[in-house]
């Protein structure tokens, strides 16, 4: 009997149910609008990949709902240390405790499977999202305006679905076929290096700063991280002619991970995975055709130095969710699917040439870059602006489109909103889904009655002494804050932001009685 062809319409298709693609599934779903996820893995990919993300992303996985799940899977990182070959240190960044900003913990280590389990277990709870694991998708086809179909072959049955969709999002990683299937390429951004990538479980304690240290040497660069309570990574520069299969077995991992492991008996330690990688800094040359848009490391790669890797395509999805969820309710026009690609693109472009620069300092050079480097790391580790820029976790702000204000003016426009009242996490929760207005000044009748019909809160902060300082610190009494808590514009006249609201949200339809 030959396999059987099922269709299934919906309005969202996201291929791929990795963090990124699920991040746009629950994004959607916030807003009302449904989706389909397809992945060719029936469960979670087992491997290990990402460790590290940051407060950002962490208020982002909040405001889908598995913050606090993620606090029971995950540890508090400590920062990052700059070593030399024989683990002195050249330069150290701390970055524990709690953003002031975002309210969570600045940077948090984690294994990628459990993260990928906590968000699937929150898809499964998700009414508005399916999930269709265990599919390949075969064909992709813009069918006319408006209209995209994917075929796609179940991997146990050969049953064919053909599934047609509004919009498609493509999160199907770094070989992606939905960014082959509008004919975008990957431009590369000068950086390529071979690097084995060790993942080992032990119950011993390294006694290890709590960290991540990045040995800073030409000859063979490296990384050590602690995962979990009993999980550890190592990363490793691979030599010319060397290959992972040459550090299959503990043995010969034993010299590499020495300088970490001390006088400890490693004979009985698993080696989780030993396995060579890519590190590579590439960008898409166009992130969108028409409906189809491409997210996460279809779009991007980031070399692991910084761990924003994984975060970049969760801010994607942050980023592009709403837009797409308004625009299919008729709440935002089409315009604003062009404001996608331009704000991600500079933000992920900046965030890979920071990662490429630490990459380059921790490898380039031969021995006169070694030198170098123990003698200018430590001068540079006392520099206020180089600290402030390792040791802060926030983010450049964004820009480039016409949902930010490009107001020399305006200090505010690009900046996430403070998230903190009294050191609670509670305004994005005041804030809900949608936009809102962030004032010292409250409106008038006329303008939060435009406020109200578009679905616009409203957030007076007399009462609530960060976010006034917020404002005072930008020069502005109010500010227009968008789905994702980016600051859309901010200034001084209250009505011209309400204004700017009103152009751009189409209040929601009511019933007229006879």
């Amino acid at each position: 009997m030959s396999p059987t062809t099922t269709s299934v319409e919906t309005p969202v298709l996201i291929v791929g149910a990795g963090p990124t693609g699920a991040c746009a599934a629950l994004e959607l779903a916030r807003h009302g609008t449904a989706s389909v996820v397809i992945d060719r893995w029936a469960d979670v990919y087992p491997q290990p990949r990402a460790v590290h993300l940051d407060d950002e992303v962490l208020r982002i996985l909040d405001r889908l709902g598995v913050a606090e799940r993620f606090a029971t899977i995950s540890r508090p990182g400590g920062g990052l240390r700059l070593v030399d070959a024989g683990l002195r240190v050249l330069g150290e960044f701390p970055r524990e405790g709690v953003s002031p900003t975002s309210g969570f913990t600045r940077a948090s280590m984690f294994d990628q499977p459990d993260l990928e389990g906590l968000l699937r277990d929150r898809l499964a709870e998700t009414p508005e999202v399916t999930l269709l694991g265990g599919h390949e998708v075969t064909a992709i086809e813009q069918r006319g305006p408006g209209r995209v179909r994917v075929r796609a072959r179940a991997s146990g049955t050969g049953e064919e679905q053909v599934l047609d969709a509004e919009v498609l999002l493509g999160c199907d990683g770094a070989n992606s076929l939905v960014r082959r299937s509008i004919g975008a390429t990957l431009t590369d951004l000068g950086f390529e290096q071979r690097w084995l990538v060790v993942d080992i479980r032990t119950r011993d304690d390294l006694r290890q700063w709590e960290g991540v240290h990045q040995v800073c040497d030409s000859t063979r660069a490296a990384t050590y991280m602690r995962i979990g309570p009993d999980r550890y990574r190592w990363e490793f520069q691979l030599l010319e002619g060397e290959t992972a299969d040459d550090f299959a077995a503990l043995e010969a991992l034993a010299p590499l991970i020495a300088p970490w492991t001390a006088d400890l008996d490693v004979s009985s330690w698993e080696v989780i995975r030993s396995a060579e990688y890519t590190f590579r800094a590439a960008i898409a040359d166009r992130w969108r055709s028409g409906r189809i848009f491409l997210l996460g490391d279809a779009a991007h790669l980031t070399p692991p130095f910084i761990g924003q890797g994984m975060g970049a395509g969760v801010r994607d999805a942050s980023n592009l969710g709403w837009k797409v969820a308004g625009f299919l309710t008729g709440a935002l026009s089409a315009d604003v699917l062009d404001t996608y690609e331009p704000e991600r693109s500079r933000h992920a472009r900046t965030m890979i040439d920071t990662a490429r620069l630490l990459g380059t300092v921790m490898t380039r050079g031969g021995r006169t870059g070694d030198t170098l480097r123990g003698a200018v790391v430590p001068v540079l580790n006392r520099a206020r602006v180089v600290r402030r820029r390792f040791i802060d976790s926030a983010t450049p702000a964004l820009g480039g489109s016409s949902l930010v204000a490009s107001s020399r003016g305006d200090r505010l426009a690009g900046q996430l909103c403070p998230n903190t009242v009294d050191g609670r996490r509670v305004v994005d929760d005041l804030i809900g889904p949608g936009w809102a207005l962030v004032t010292a000044a409250a409106p008038s009748p006329s303008d939060r009655r435009e406020l109200e019909i578009r679905g616009c809160a409203v957030v007076e902060t007399p009462a609530r002494r960060e976010l006034a300082a917020w404002l005072r610190a930008g020069r502005a009494t109010a500010a227009l804050v968008r789905p994702d808590r980016t600051t859309a514009a901010s200034g001084h006249d209250v009505s011209a932001l309400v204004a700017r609201v009103a152009s751009l949200i189409t209040p929601a339809r009511t019933e007229v009685s006879a």
